[in-house]
């Protein structure tokens, strides 16, 4: 049990300043150096900093920031789950409203 503690307390996540991640897009852009090399020297992982230059061009387009951005991402994924669920039950209302139709005749 003291193994699994001491596991999730190096996993924990780290929280990231916004300067810190357009400083990261940075130098992986004007630097020269691949996305993994900046990675390892920042100590982050290779999927986390693709991630955050996916977002910078967004954030900036938008004039916000990234955790606005991500958080409006959010949302717009919610609201499409939501519409789907609510696409279904009509569905199944129409055809539940046929069928007894149909057996009223």
């Amino acid at each position: 049990m003291e193994k699994l503690e001491v596991i999730l307390a190096e996993t924990r996540r780290r929280q990231s300043t916004d300067e810190f991640k357009s400083e990261a897009v940075r130098l992986t852009r004007k630097a020269g150096q691949s996305v993994a090399q900046v990675a390892r020297e920042l100590g982050i992982s290779d999927s986390v900093l693709y991630r955050w230059m996916n977002e910078q061009p967004h954030a900036e387009s938008q004039d916000s920031t990234r955790q606005a951005v991500r958080v409006g991402q959010e949302e717009l994924t919610r609201l499409k789950r939501e519409k789907e669920t609510l696409t279904q039950e009509r569905d199944f209302v129409r055809r539940a409203t046929a069928f007894f139709a149909k057996e009223s005749r």
